[in-house]
């Protein structure tokens, strides 16, 4: 068996996903409380048990809330680079010394037969990242919490059989909205969120013939809905593309509820 993944949660009120293989099995954040993440994987047929560690693109709540309690209670290794740990020093709670392993920018590690790899993307927070993995020939990239799609990003992500993708929010929502300026303005400028327009924008740089679904993920609650996100980032995709050219599948993610298992190799 090759790559497989599901969505736990995705979106400003908590994010999580598993990925695995036979022989790999990893966390990316942990972002619902422990409670949650436990029911969400008996719903898929695993226990928290079964993960070899978690990997955490970076320090804000919605990524790290039950970080701490799913981690000591399964004694779980926690992989982070050295800022983001100083960041999460003062909000997990206390974790093994044996536990608490840096990885670096740019690092790949092995777990099993599963290759992960982060990369820097652009957040306001201490050194986020995104993820890739990968197992023989195939690939999976987990692109969230971008405030725009560096050239950089575009170049990890490129040519992924399967991509989970930012589509935080419809601007004109966004903007018509009740947040406060300064909180609309951190989402849009550069290390904010990506919008439905930039993830369309940004999608047709990145996707190859290889690439068969792409999961909008870390949609608001406030300012977008899962309909328009669809059919804007399809609109951005269909004004840039030939006729004849290769278009993903466009899947949903949710944030009260996981996806099914998708299995990379299927296809």
């Amino acid at each position: 068996m090759g790559i497989r993944f599901c969505v736990l949660g995705s979106g400003s009120t908590g994010n999580a996903t598993v990925v695995a293989t036979e022989e790999g099995k990893v966390l990316i954040d942990a972002g619902l409380s422990a409670k949650k993440i436990d029911q969400l994987l008996k719903e898929r047929g695993m226990s928290a048990s079964e993960l070899d560690a978690i990997v955490v693109t970076h320090e804000h709540a919605d990524h790290i809330k039950g970080l701490g309690a799913v981690a000591r209670k399964y004694d779980l290794p926690v992989y982070a680079n050295e800022k983001t740990w100083a960041e999460l020093d003062r909000q997990i709670g206390e974790i093994a010394e044996e536990k608490r392993c840096v990885m670096k920018t740019g690092e790949m590690l092995e777990f099993g037969s599963l290759q992960v790899e982060s990369y820097g993307i652009s957040h306001d927070a201490a050194e986020p990242v995104g993820y890739c993995f990968y197992h023989e020939e195939e690939k999976l990239s987990v692109a969230t919490d971008l405030g725009y799609m560096s050239s950089k990003v575009k170049e990890k992500i490129q040519d992924s059989d399967v991509l989970v993708l930012e589509s935080n929010h419809d601007i004109e929502m966004l903007r018509m909205g009740r947040y406060p300026w300064n909180i609309k303005r951190r989402i849009l400028s550069d290390v904010g969120h990506l919008s439905n327009e930039a993830a369309g924008i940004g999608l047709v740089d990145v996707m190859t013939a290889k690439t068969k679904r792409v999961y909008l993920a870390h949609l608001s609650r406030d300012h977008n809905l899962m309909d328009l996100a669809r059919l804007t980032v399809n609109s951005m995709v269909e004004e840039r593309l030939a006729p004849d050219d290769h278009r993903a599948k466009l899947m949903d993610t949710y944030h009260d509820r996981s996806t099914e298992w998708d299995v990379l190799k299927d296809d």
